[in-house]
């Protein structure tokens, strides 16, 4: 609550940040990996400063009776101290896209045309829960010579403000403008509406979270909006698919994490493969407290399991973000398909096949981010495509579509060279 108390001028902290942008756009690669490295090791020689504010969102969270599922994967930073570290100093070591020359080509009327890669600018980011998202959209935001402002959370602002602390000393020590990280310090959500109208300062608005989050942005933001995340992904067994080689893919894609975006939230059976399949599912993910929704004939099959309960018309159109998966029954690849295009989210989804021709229909077909042939859902993430991090999964088809990383991040101008050249 000590949040709520601190009066916010939002256009002060959009006018800083757009002039941090203009001194970070002047920034060349070894300044920037330099303090990105020096960020790694802040972050490294202050986690127990992280874990102990970290933790008193912890304990909020538990006393307003959040999912443990959500706490687990959304909140608690602890186990994943390491890896955020390690994915900052991957953005360290990856290339700079800004100053890439994208074409180089000379007119007949003797202009040289130069396409060059540059920063966007300011970069707004609203989002829920996830305090590594405060990490991970700031390092690839000063890489790419972006300035970033940053509403997370109201579960996660002790987490936040902790991290933005650490990550404005490292920028102060390096000479850089602190106002290129800005973490707006309240729970208040009015913010999150002017922040949406800042469009003197931000040039987009990145919203990370659920369906309501990213429909409010859409609705009411006068700054362009890249929107995904939304993942209601599915994986589809093809009847020559190798069950042995699938049922752990299928665990993976369900349990390992299942409240994040790229989870699988429906498995889709071929006929000829179910009743062997299924069983097995219900038996191997069940055993992990997995619980499943399944249509007609997949209860048919399955439905003397406690564990299974026939499917709501609006199960196929849920994501879950826990241990519950909806389950249906198809006839080909034809079906896998057509149930996709009407359900899903186009974010991730797959095909488990032995059959190329099956797999390149599947692949050719499914309009989503990512798409997969025998391999898991999970790895729709920047980190696990060596991407060192991302912002958002965009779901979109302008700009971005994916996991946004650095060249994401960027956009580009064109650079005329004439001698003295008039156009006829």
């Amino acid at each position: 609550m000590e949040f709520l108390a601190q009066a916010i001028d939002l256009e002060t902290l959009g006018r800083d940040a757009r002039a941090a942008a203009a001194i970070l756009a002047q920034k060349n690669s070894a300044e920037k990996n330099a303090v990105i490295s020096a960020i790694a090791d802040a972050l490294e020689a202050h986690t127990g400063d992280i874990l102990q504010a970290n933790q008193r969102d912890l304990d909020a969270a538990q006393s307003n009776g959040v999912d443990p599922i959500w706490i687990r994967d959304r909140i608690a930073l602890e186990q994943r101290m390491p890896g955020i570290i390690a994915d900052v100093r991957k953005v360290a070591a990856l290339p700079d896209p800004v100053g890439e020359v994208l074409l180089d080509t000379r007119l007949d009327n003797g202009l040289q045309l130069i396409k060059r890669r540059t920063p966007l600018g300011v970069l707004g980011a609203i989002y829920e829960s996830r305090p590594n998202v405060t990490v991970d959209i700031s390092t690839l935001a000063l890489k790419t010579g972006n300035a970033v402002l940053l509403r997370g959370g109201s579960d996660v602002l002790n987490s936040n403000m902790k991290l933005s602390e650490i990550l404005q000393g490292a920028l102060r020590d390096f000479d850089f403008p602190a106002a290129a990280i800005q973490v707006i310090a309240s729970r208040d959500r009015r913010y999150v509406r002017e922040m949406l109208r800042l469009h003197e300062y931000i040039d987009m608005i990145i919203p990370r979270g659920g369906n309501g989050l990213h429909t409010f942005c859409r609705e009411n933001s006068s700054i362009p909006v890249i929107t995904g995340g939304i993942g209601i992904c599915h994986i589809f067994v093809d009847a020559s698919a190798d069950l042995e080689r699938a049922l752990p893919l299928l665990d993976n894609a369900k349990t390992q994490r299942p409240a994040v975006c790229n989870s699988m939230e429906t498995l889709l059976a071929h006929r000829d493969i179910a009743p062997a399949l299924l069983p097995r599912v219900v038996a191997l993910l069940g055993a992990a407290g997995v619980s499943f929704h399944a249509d007609e004939r997949a209860y048919a099959i399955v439905g003397g399991d406690p564990r299974v309960t026939p499917a709501a018309p609006e199960a196929f159109d849920t994501e879950w973000y826990n241990l519950t998966l909806s389950v249906k029954v198809v006839d080909d690849v034809c079906e896998a398909i057509t149930h996709i295009a009407e359900h899903g989210t186009q974010h991730s989804d797959g095909i488990l096949t032995e059959t190329p021709a099956h797999a390149q229909r599947f692949l050719n077909e499914v309009d989503s981010a990512a798409v997969y042939w025998n391999a898991s859902t999970r790895f729709t993430d920047g980190s696990a495509m060596g991407m060192g991090a991302e912002v958002a999964i965009s779901t979109q088809k302008l700009h971005a579509r994916g996991p946004m990383a650095l060249e994401e991040l960027t956009t580009y101008k064109w650079i005329v060279k004439g001698d003295y050249t008039s156009r006829e």
